[in-house]
């Protein structure tokens, strides 16, 4: 165990005993409290959408994901997950559903094509909100191709949800205003459905866009940058500058089991007219100029025990848990080496499918934009010694705690749930 400064998390069982990894799906509403959703993998079970009351310091159910959506009883394969942020707007959440029941085809979990006896085949994500004040869930729009939504933005200047789907990989433009979804095609090969060392390219987690013009932005996992405009026919690449940096590490964009190229998160930094992402693998910090079609690698904000050994990330598609706080400070739940008897403990060098090498701690590290200034505030653990793995969200309350999904021990059963970080009695 590190003997260093840090923090002891505070576990919440929820009430979801089969809870299974989420991504990116918990974020603080204007109310003070953090919404979230637990993942299913059951055919039948829907992602469950919860509510935590930082003042109360208690957690409540919201809904069945399915059940919500009127497919639990029309018996569809589960709107089991969510893994995009929360988006608030006109006083309701915004987000996007995504599939949690898959079909082992080929050696990789993929799409279901035959579902259990007595169910529909997954019908498709849907764009939905969740309204703060009534508490109604409304559907806005369903992904086509029967594809979950994977990634996920809004301009809510202009009200339009963008969305990238799973296993192909089809890019979305929902105008709220006018009630239309527009299907702009694949982004990048076959996707995630592709066939790897062929057409199988990782698809992009995160995507911004530009106040300015309203301008959408998103990377693939050769390293291009591709923006669209609503009226645009299709995406059009960015000229002069892409993502195949020396520093991030070289990657087969045709192989499974990391990033590739992709930028991992990103977000449009208003004061500056810039965006600032990270790239998973190797943990650099960068900016991106869309006007100047520039990209400058800023910091390297991993841990510091992990700039001390040189190391890439053991969860090798990078961090989800990266957001700006509202001091114009970046907050980032990354990886740090685990030691044994003086010794690194490595993990495997390449992996197929999935994106976890070996087992790492977790470290909160903090960069202050207008400084230039990073801090690693050292290790996350849990009362009794163990540690958060498998973390790849981040929520902030109103006081400053650090929120995420992490997995942990519950009944002597491992889960996935909501803890807190007191970032503020640090």
């Amino acid at each position: 165990m590190e003997k260093t400064n840090g923090f002891i998390a505070k576990r919440y069982f929820s009430g979801f005993g089969e809870a299974h990894d989420t991504y990116n799906a918990i974020s603080k509403a204007s109310d003070g409290k953090i919404y979230y959703i637990l993942s299913s993998t059951k055919h039948d079970i829907g992602g469950q959408f919860y509510r935590y009351d930082p003042e109360k310091d208690v957690t409540e159910f919201i809904a069945d994901l399915s059940d919500a959506l009127g497919e639990k009883e029309a018996k569809y394969i589960a709107q089991g997950k969510s893994h995009v942020e929360f988006y608030e707007h006109d006083g309701k959440l915004f987000f996007a559903t995504h599939v949690g029941y898959y079909e082992m085809i080929e050696g990789s979990e993929q799409l279901p094509k035959h579902a259990p006896d007595g169910y529909k085949l997954y019908p498709g994500g849907h764009f939905l909100y969740y309204d703060l004040s009534t508490g109604e869930i409304k559907s806005l729009a369903l992904a086509p191709h029967g594809e979950g939504i994977l990634t996920m933005t809004m301009d809510k200047e202009r009200e339009h949800l963008y969305g990238i789907t799973w296993p192909k990989g089809y890019l979305l433009d929902y105008d709220i205003k006018k009630g239309q979804l527009k299907d702009l095609g694949l982004v990048d090969e076959q996707g995630e459905g592709g066939i790897i060392g062929k057409d199988y390219r990782v698809l992009c987690r995160s995507m911004f866009v530009d106040s300015r013009d309203g301008k959408l932005y998103y990377s693939t996992a050769r390293g291009d940058i591709f923006s669209y405009l609503p009226g645009d026919e299709a995406p059009q690449k960015v000229e002069s500058v892409d993502l195949r940096l020396d520093y991030f590490g070289t990657y087969d964009y045709t192989g499974a089991g990391s990033m590739s190229y992709n930028w991992r998160k990103i977000f449009w930094y208003e004061k500056e007219q810039t965006a600032y992402g990270v790239h998973g693998n190797s943990g650099y910090l960068f900016r991106f100029d869309p006007l100047r079609k520039n990209i400058e690698l800023v910091d390297r904000i991993v841990s510091e025990p992990s700039k001390r050994c040189g190391m890439f990330d053991q969860f090798s598609y990078g961090y989800l848990g990266f957001t700006l706080g509202p001091d114009d400070t970046i907050y980032y739940l990354t990886g740090a080496p685990i030691y044994k008897d003086g010794q690194r403990v490595k993990g495997v060098d390449k992996i197929a499918m999935g994106a976890a090498k070996g087992l790492e701690y977790l470290h909160l590290v903090t960069y202050h934009i207008p400084t230039n200034k990073y801090e690693d505030h050292g290790p996350v653990f849990y009362e009794d010694g163990s540690f958060p793995t498998y973390v790849n969200s981040i929520a902030l309350d109103n006081k400053g705690d650090v929120y995420t999904l992490a997995r942990f021990l519950h009944d002597e059963k491992e889960i996935e749930d909501i803890i807190k970080i007191p970032f503020t009695a640090k």
